[in-house]
């Protein structure tokens, strides 16, 4: 299981609600006529990306997941995405994008149905620092946690400055029994990040 994960901005702070019906009717175009290895998506305000800025942020952001079967079905959806039965929604948030950038995870423990990506208001990133390596780090920061309520995933292709993992939970409750995720455990060097989420869509 791969996720499509991409972080987003609308171009005018002013119009946010116009920019947020925008966005949620290209996803039930999406789920009304679902490309090919599309399982699901999500969407969800933030209050803060996953990874140091150099100035704060300001304004609403979003944090859209696509749940996808394999990477041949990342392929169907970029086409399908500006193709016949989704061009026009796509095209009415498109033109009111004011800048984003994504990054790619794939599944290694736990569960990533619709109903658990919706239920996770919570994500804790966990972010490496340059030249670190640590192949086996993945286990770790599985340690504890609950397969039916959270999932770890691990990015696959670096297409920003998207951190290494990602652990989704329901709630902060279902953190407790994740210790592979606390600060104390982390190499040195790597990082971790909290973040609520406000769930907007699932389908």
């Amino acid at each position: 299981m791969l996720a499509y994960v991409f972080w987003h901005r609308p171009r005018d702070p002013d119009a946010v609600e116009a920019y947020e019906h925008a966005n949620l009717a290209f996803h039930r175009s999406l789920a009304h006529s679902r490309p090919v290895g599309m399982c699901s998506s999500a969407a969800f305000r933030v209050t803060q990306k996953p990874w140091p800025t150099h100035k704060a942020s300001t304004g609403a952001s979003y944090e859209d997941w696509y749940l996808l079967e394999d990477f041949a079905a990342l392929g169907v959806l970029n086409e399908a995405a500006v193709g016949r039965g989704h061009r026009t929604s796509h095209d009415d948030v498109a033109k009111r994008y004011g800048g984003g950038t994504a990054g790619l995870y794939g599944l290694i423990e736990g569960e990533a149905g619709s109903d658990l990506l919706e239920r996770a208001s919570v994500a804790v990133w966990v972010a490496r620092p340059a030249g670190a390596l640590h192949r086996g780090l993945g286990e770790l920061l599985g340690d504890g946690i609950e397969p039916g309520h959270a999932s770890l995933w691990r990015r696959q292709l670096v297409l920003g400055p998207a951190p290494e993992f990602c652990l989704l939970a329901e709630d902060r409750s279902r953190l407790e029994g994740a210790s592979g995720v606390a600060e104390g455990r982390l190499p040195e060097g790597w990082s971790s990040t909290v973040i609520e989420r406000e769930s907007l869509w699932h389908g």
